[in-house]
């Protein structure tokens, strides 16, 4: 992170050391793509696998404003170490850069943080549920999400069964 700090030092907001020793640099959002760029392509990093991203609801945290804080996990084969970035972004506003052109592979974690906490990805080529269904209300890895309420009920969708054949699943 030495080395991101240097080259864009406009980028990194703040930098720690958790309990466990892991090191964590908080990026602002619109300086994202410009730090994971730099990571995956200097050839002295190589931060070229793309781990996951996981997102975190601070709602019941004393210091929560802002409240969701978007992580994002790369590991350097080269240098056998891991990077842990983190992006904070408000209620009222929770959109990230995405960094699928980037990382094809931050295209299925993208949409699941999407469908679980309502965080937008601008310019995700495909921003769409992933695990629930199209008509589910809300986001339910939210703290304020109501476990005991309802979801709407749907009609059941013809599906095509791919083990037993067609004509086999009782729909026509």
């Amino acid at each position: 992170m030495d080395r991101v700090s240097a080259q864009l030092p406009e980028a990194v907001a703040d930098r720690y050391v958790d309990r466990t020793g892991g090191a964590w640099a908080v990026i602002h959002a619109d300086s994202l793509p410009k730090v994971a760029a730099f990571l995956k392509n200097d050839p002295e990093l190589e931060f070229k696998l793309f781990g996951s991203i996981d997102a975190v609801d601070r709602l019941h945290l004393a210091e929560n404003d802002p409240r969701f804080e978007i992580v994002y996990f790369l590991y350097s084969l080269k240098r056998h170490e891991h990077v842990r970035l983190k992006v904070r972004v408000s209620e009222a506003n929770p959109v990230v850069p995405t960094l699928v052109p980037l990382f094809r592979g931050a295209n299925w974690w993208e949409r699941l943080t999407f469908d679980f906490y309502g965080i937008r990805f601008d310019g995700h080529p495909d921003l769409r549920r992933i695990l629930l269904y199209d008509e589910f209300e809300g986001h339910p890895l939210r703290k304020d999400y109501a476990l005991r309420d309802r979801q709407p009920l749907i009609p059941e969708r013809p599906i095509k069964d791919i083990f037993r054949g067609p004509g086999t699943s009782g729909l026509s």
